[in-house]
């Protein structure tokens, strides 16, 4: 007699073993309708699982869950698969996990699919979901399930038994016809899935390896309705339409070249706005007590593998030789701040030290996954290393997260997603050493009264971190900054410093970022405002346009005088239609446009037009003045008075 106690604390005895399916039915008709699948005492199964023994703590697995809109997508997933298996029987199916927003399915097949291909494959997917299929789960041997793979000509499938370890059961699950490897769970039937659609074809190596076999994937959504299926392919076609590299072209900010892959050539107005970013993160640097300094590109591997580096970084680093020596080009800046440290004899009355650095790095990231400034093969960290006593550790991880949130409000973002990083696999340091700084960080997430998040195993290999993540305006997350302590590196460089008893300790390291990237947080922000950045952020803060010759020399005295002034204006004297001229930089958001022609000569006042609004008269003077406020107080809006 099964006793099973609910995640409200309610408890129930069954006469006899039940399965999960049954005891949903007795929470209430509703909920069993809506029911995906179960945690049972901390572990998601399926509701066709037989409960025989007392449960601790159990919830039922609705599309309202997280658990649950993954089950929902692997689910499709597999319903993508019985679809391409349908339609074109010669394809092989290899693998189809789950992804952020959806799905994918690599597919081995001689013929290369085609959007045609794709809008019948999911008008097939939505036939077989209504048929409401039931999904069966069930075990073989791996004998058993080699056999069957090879009658089906599934032989990526036996190659992937092969990588199963011998001791683990293999599970799969069948609806209809088709039958696939997996560990589960899934949904009851297929009429739950109600709300999907494949969103684009890709290419993919099997296991990523450009050695093998090139396959085809095929990418979906899914979503509890159509409803939220919709809202979030409104979000695809904006994000689109805000793709920075395409901004970048409108707005001639930067581009990329094939001659130098993952690096980014940055123009005059890009190159404003990098250093309008930079220049904002230095004064904010000096306010909070740091020391900016700049290590070598390059270093040799000795160092890197003293820092612990080469063993997990190596094959991401550029290498070079000379002189018989082997170095690598810096892909972070920590052991270069550690030789900063070790010069000179340091005490406990020169910490805590805080080096700050805008570093260069290089990392070797693979061609398939560069996307522009988001991911690139050269890049510059808002970088930091505070070394301090353990007992200052806590203060200042509390000021550095003081920090980040003063400067992500700065940027317009509110809502911050945080994370803690615990251990993972492959790590330096003792087991004491990590307890200790899990805790630390954790009693100062708690201390700040902060909502956070674990995430076990995703600590760098030296320590564990917080992660700050921003949610942008269309709902997407982007991890920007990090906390991450480290016990192990200043031991490994020898850094020490004398203690208040004459003794020689190592400091605690303190590894943070706040925009993680300059390039790619300017990216996010492109994206993030759609091109309007804010005026304290825009490269081009005004244009003065003329509308005939006659109007120019009056325009040049102008922009002299908003120069003066400390303002970012630009000139347009072609002899161009006014009209063009306006569209023109309207496209590349440039926030105000001046427009002068002979009646704003006669009446002194200027007809402004903001790019999102009509256009407002106003003395220069006063619209000056009112250009300045909001840039030195680094206003996200544009209004501005109207004293006309």
């Amino acid at each position: 007699m099964p006793v099973v106690t609910f995640i409200d604390g309610r408890s129930q005895t069954f006469p006899q073993s039940v399965p999960v399916s049954e005891i949903a039915r007795t929470i209430g008709t509703s909920l069993a309708k809506a029911a995906l699948a179960a945690e049972v005492d901390g572990r998601l199964v399926d509701l066709s699982t037989l409960i025989e023994q007392d449960v601790h703590r159990l919830k039922i697995i609705t599309a309202k869950d997280d658990h649950g809109l993954e089950i929902l997508r692997h689910s499709c997933a597999h319903l993508l698969a019985m679809a391409v298996k349908e339609l074109y029987p010669e394809a092989q199916v290899t693998i189809g996990p789950v992804v952020e927003h959806g799905f994918y399915y690599d597919f081995a097949y001689d013929q290369a699919f085609t959007l045609a291909d794709l809008a019948a494959i999911e008008q097939r997917m939505y036939e077989l979901a209504s048929k409401n299929t039931p999904v069966r789960h069930f075990t073989m041997t791996r004998a058993q399930a080699v056999d069957f793979f090879k009658q089906r000509k599934e032989f990526y499938k036996v190659e992937v038994i092969k990588t199963i370890p011998e001791n683990e059961t293999l599970g799969f699950y069948q609806q209809g016809d088709f039958v696939d490897l997996c560990r589960g769970p899934h949904i009851p039937h297929t009429g739950h899935l109600k709300a999907f659609k494949l969103t684009k074809l890709a290419g993919a190596y099997w296991r990523g390896d450009s050695a093998n076999p090139m396959l085809q994937r095929i990418y979906g959504t899914c979503w509890p309705d159509k409803k939220q299926l919709h809202a979030y392919l409104h979000r695809l076609e904006e994000a689109e339409k805000r793709d920075h590299r395409k901004l970048a072209k409108a707005m001639d900010l930067f581009h990329f070249e094939e001659h130098t892959p993952g690096m980014v050539f940055w123009h005059h107005h890009g190159f404003i706005l990098y250093d309008l970013l930079q220049s904002y993160l230095r004064d904010i640097f000096i306010q909070h007590g740091y020391q900016e300094v700049r290590t070598p590109q390059v270093l040799a591997q000795k160092l890197w593998e003293q820092s612990g580096h080469w063993d997990k970084f190596a094959d991401d680093m550029f290498i070079t030789e000379a002189e018989h020596r082997c170095y690598a080009i810096k892909p972070m800046n920590c052991p270069g701040h550690l030789q900063i440290f070790n010069q000179g004899l340091k005490s406990y009355r020169d910490l805590p030290l805080r080096l700050a650095e805008f570093g260069l790095v290089h990392r070797n990231e693979p061609s398939g996954t560069l996307h522009g400034l988001m991911r690139a093969r050269s890049f510059t960290q808002d970088d930091a290393h505070i070394f301090c006593t353990e007992r200052q550790l806590a203060d200042e991880v509390h000021q550095i997260i003081n920090l980040l949130f003063t400067v992500y409000k700065d940027f317009g973002f509110h809502d911050i997603i945080i994370k803690l990083s615990t251990r993972p696999q492959k790590r330096v340091g003792s087991d004491a050493t990590w307890d200790h700084a899990e805790q630390a960080l954790q009693d100062v997430l708690d201390a700040q009264n902060l909502t956070w998040q674990l995430s076990p195993g995703e600590g760098a290999f030296y320590g564990p971190k917080i992660e700050f993540s921003l949610k942008d305006s269309l709902e997407r997350i982007w991890q920007c900054g990090t906390v991450q302590l480290d016990f192990s590196m200043p031991q490994r460089l020898g850094a020490t410093y004398v203690a208040e008893d004459s003794s020689k300790k190592h400091p605690v390291m303190i590894h943070r970022a706040i925009l993680g990237s300059l390039e790619r947080f300017i990216g996010i922000l492109m994206e993030h405002f759609a091109g309007r950045l804010p005026l304290w952020l825009a490269p081009v803060q005004l244009v003065i346009l003329n509308i005939t010759d006659q109007q120019s020399d009056y325009c040049i005295k102008l922009k002299e005088k908003f120069v003066a002034a400390g303002l970012r204006a630009e000139l347009d004297l072609r002899n161009e239609k006014i009209g063009f001229k306006i569209r023109q930089h309207l496209l590349a958001r440039v926030p105000y446009l001046i427009t002068i022609g002979n009646q704003e000569i006669e009446t002194g006042l200027i007809r402004v037009r903001h790019r999102d609004q009509t256009s407002v008269a106003f003395d220069s003077a006063v619209l000056c003045k009112q250009l300045l406020h909001k840039t030195r107080t680094r206003a996200l809006h544009f209004d501005l008075d109207d004293t006309e």
